[in-house]
């Protein structure tokens, strides 16, 4: 698989490309190496640079960055949980779906969650320039992606969607928050 391509497709246009990945008989493992791996370095290593080589003003004109061990920690804590997070939000989405009057299948939920979560490692881009850093909003383009899959891959009727991505999306932001704070006490980055 083409991660630049399948990140472009699933953005650009969800509907046809669940379509793709409904049918296609790829595992977690092979996902969680070959597509989340790679993107969730993204804001790893922009917010790396934007912290520690980029920095940020203070108040009094004064360029603050962040020590290069505690970016680099910070960076692969932030990696780490981000892949974590995904893996949980996936089994998450699994658990969930009878609830919803859908089909329990971690393999399908896993999917969602990552293909999901691909805006949000898109705009990690932005933590390159701390001035951008309000852009990261438009990681939230991420819920209608995963409304427009969820019926599909979790054979959800669609009145329930509404429901079952609001759940959903609340336990992510509670994740992503969650991750954000830690990684803020841990090592001074993020927020």
């Amino acid at each position: 698989m083409n991660v630049a391509r399948r990140a472009y497709a699933i953005v650009a246009d969800p509907r046809a490309e669940w379509a793709k990945i409904a049918d296609e008989p790829r595992d977690a493992a092979s996902l969680l190496t070959g597509y989340v791996g790679l993107l969730a370095l993204i804001p790893a290593v922009f917010g790396f640079v934007g912290a520690c080589v980029v920095g940020v003003v203070v108040p009094g004109g004064r360029i603050v960055r962040a020590p290069l061990a505690d970016g680099w920690f910070g960076a692969a804590f932030g990696y780490v949980m981000t892949c974590a997070a995904v893996l949980l939000l996936g089994l998450l989405i699994s658990l969930l779906a009878p609830l919803f009057y859908g089909r329990r299948d971690f393999n399908r939920g896993f999917k969602l969650a990552a293909y999901s979560y691909t805006p949000v490692w898109l705009v990690g881009i932005f933590l390159l320039a701390p001035g951008l850093r309000f852009l990261g909003l438009l990681g939230f383009y991420g819920v209608y992606i995963l409304w427009t899959g969820l019926p599909r891959l979790m054979d959800t009727p669609t009145s329930r969607a509404p429901s079952y991505v609001s759940v959903v999306v609340a336990c992510a932001c509670a994740l992503i928050g969650g991750i954000a704070v830690a990684q803020h006490l841990l090592f001074g980055l993020g927020l």
